[in-house]
């Protein structure tokens, strides 16, 4: 097996069992363990684990918000089969919201140039991405921006989005579960998400799965809030399944 192949699956083991040994690790390859310790930095470096005593973490299941860098970095198929998905959800014309988030930025990607819509955003990517298209409207919610997000949060995001109100909302969270529906580790953005979702008529949640069954500090949505969660077939199908009796449709990409 070459290092890229086991690095791949090192990664995949700490993703479905929220954390790698490195003892375990060495055994199960027949390798060193420094070999494995190797590999667990080379992971590291990408940002998708952080190294912990003996072994290492998905930085899904840490309790720190990584940054976008970080974050785009990792289940990149995932997302875009999610995004290509949620266009169904699209309307016709009016006004649609995207929340700061790597998987919405896919959607902003992918929006079609034969429809007029005007986009509310707090995300400074998004709007910089969608600034060239001359079939959308972009309207940039202001405030403080959040370097570790590039999103807009506080007093001044939060008195435009309560005067605002748009077709459907288009949201990303850090973590969404049965106990505690979706959560997110800064208490500001979460304000902010909480703002989005009643702005809208509708609410579709884009999460790959691995934010299904994490728990973060804030609390900004409930299930029930949700219309539609949208995530990747790499989920749980019992869960799926629970998390569509609580309320949402759930849609497999």
């Amino acid at each position: 097996m070459y290092a890229e192949e086991r690095q791949q699956v090192i990664l995949d083991r700490a993703r479905s069992q929220g954390r790698v040994d490195v003892g375990a690790l060495a055994a199960s390859f027949a390798v060193t363990t420094e070999t494995i310790r190797r590999d667990l930095t080379v992971l590291e470096r990408r940002g998708v684990v952080r190294r912990v005593h003996g072994g290492a973490i998905p930085v899904e299941r840490l309790g720190f918000e990584p940054a976008i860098a970080a974050r785009e970095a990792v289940m990149n198929t995932e997302k875009e089969r999610i995004a290509k998905a949620a266009l169904t959800q699209l309307p016709s014309e009016g006004t649609i919201l995207l929340d700061a988030g790597t998987t919405t930025a896919r959607l902003a990607d992918a929006l079609p140039s034969d429809r007029d819509l005007t986009v509310v955003t707090h995300s400074v990517n998004i709007a910089l991405s969608l600034s060239s298209r001359p079939n959308l409207t972009v309207m940039l919610v202001g405030g403080r921006l959040r370097s570790r997000t590039l999103a807009s949060v506080d007093a001044w995001a939060l008195q435009v989005l309560q005067d605002t109100y748009v077709e459907v909302a288009f949201m990303a969270t850090n973590g969404v579960s049965l106990e505690r529906g979706l959560t997110t580790p800064d208490l500001a953005e979460a304000m902010v998400k909480r703002a989005a979702v009643s702005a809208a008529r509708r609410t579709v949640l884009l999460a790959d799965h691995t934010k299904v069954g994490n728990d973060y500090f804030a609390k900004f949505a409930t299930l029930r809030d949700i219309d539609t969660f949208i995530t990747d077939d790499g989920i749980d199908t019992t869960v799926a399944a629970e998390i569509g009796d609580a309320g949402p449709t759930v849609v497999l990409a």
